[in-house]
């Protein structure tokens, strides 16, 4: 996107082979205020020539494309012209997914079927927020963090260990961009930390267990999906699950996951709220708890991230400046309470200072 256009309509591309799934997106796009489509391709080789032939400010992005793949597309665009891309997915894809927004994706719509589908419109509330994001973006470093994701080690030999209470607790939050964050902070954590990580990312359900199954093989601890009434172990790392809350309370052998599914949502709620999760962990571990504010857009964590140091806990945030969408870390670090604003790179070294001090 460039930055001196601010007011212009937003120039989307939209690539998709599917004639149907082409014209149906293209059709909701255009009801959208300032929202101009320039262009539709129908394989990723036809859309990288209209990137440079058009120069669109967002891109919306299917994945399983004949003649070049939307992979072999992002890997290509972030390297040559980085562009934001909203990635169109079934649930069957869901695994393709997350491998999209390793490679510089900002983000994913879940349509209701891979195949074409009359349902399509069925997204159009969710395709308008995602694109309205694209003008609230700072510097986006999707290439910088596309090949931050490459550099990182494997996850090592499993090691099989003895599941023990956590000495303290890491509470994470993280929205737009956070899957990515997530898996680069996590990757560059040692297994053996004597702490539970317990994370509200914002995504809808369905895509949770996958992106916990996901981290499981490519970083170095133990991820899992979080269960209603499953004991808190060190070493691991507990993904709420997608449309609902995750909070922690007491159980009758140690801390144990709660998980809530509020029986109505309205649009715009948000699922799993971070600040529910801060606020639980700040009551069961006060300064033994490190609240951690990842990318995203809005407020979520903010009043949580009071309470917690309210309570004594540690927080830190990420730094806007190396955030996919600097939202959230700026809300909360305008309250005051957040001890350091770390760059993504340095968040895994903070928190194992922060877990090594608990003795």
């Amino acid at each position: 996107m460039t930055p001196e256009r601010p007011f212009d309509r937003l120039r989307v591309l939209v690539v998709d082979d599917s004639a149907y799934n082409r014209q149906t997106i293209t059709a909701m796009l255009e009801t959208m205020p300032g929202v101009r489509v320039v262009g539709r391709a129908t394989n990723g080789k036809e859309a990288l020539r209209l990137v440079f032939d058009l120069e669109p400010d967002v891109i919306t992005l299917d994945l399983e494309m004949p003649e070049m793949d939307g992979f072999a597309f992002l890997r290509l665009l972030m390297h040559k012209r980085p562009t934001p891309v909203l990635v169109v997915s079934g649930y069957a894809g869901r695994e393709n997914v997350f491998r999209a927004l390793e490679l510089g994706a900002l983000d994913f719509i879940a349509k209701p079927s891979r195949d074409v589908t009359p349902d399509l419109r069925t997204i159009e509330h969710e395709l308008a927020s995602k694109i309205s994001l694209v003008r609230r973006l700072s510097i986006v470093r999707v290439r910088e963090r596309a090949r931050a994701l490459a550099s990182l080690p494997g996850p090592g030999e499993a090691v099989e260990l003895e599941p023990v209470a956590p000495r303290c607790i890491v509470a994470i939050a993280a929205s737009t961009g956070g899957p990515p964050a997530v898996q680069q902070m996590l990757g560059g954590l040692p297994a053996t930390l004597p702490a539970a990580f317990v994370i509200a990312q914002h995504m809808p359900s369905r895509f949770t267990k996958a992106f916990a199954e996901r981290l499981d093989r490519l970083v170095p601890m133990h991820v899992v999906e979080a269960e209603d009434g499953q004991p808190l172990a060190a070493g691991t790392a507990y993904i709420a699950p997608g449309g609902a809350h995750f909070e922690l309370a007491d159980g009758p052998a140690g801390v144990v996951a709660r998980i809530h599914a509020p029986p109505d949502v309205g649009i715009g709620a948000v699922l799993p709220s971070a600040d529910r999760l801060f606020r639980s962990c700040a009551t069961l571990y006060g300064p033994r708890m490190c609240a951690v504010v990842l990318t995203g857009m809005g407020a979520d964590g903010r009043e949580g991230a009071k309470v917690a140091k309210q309570a004594g806990a540690k927080v830190l945030a990420e730094d806007p400046r190396t955030a996919v969408m600097p939202g959230m870390p700026q809300s909360v670090i305008a309250t005051g309470v957040v001890d350091e604003v770390v760059a993504l790179e340095s968040l895994a070294a903070a928190i194992t200072k922060f877990v090594e001090a608990q003795g």
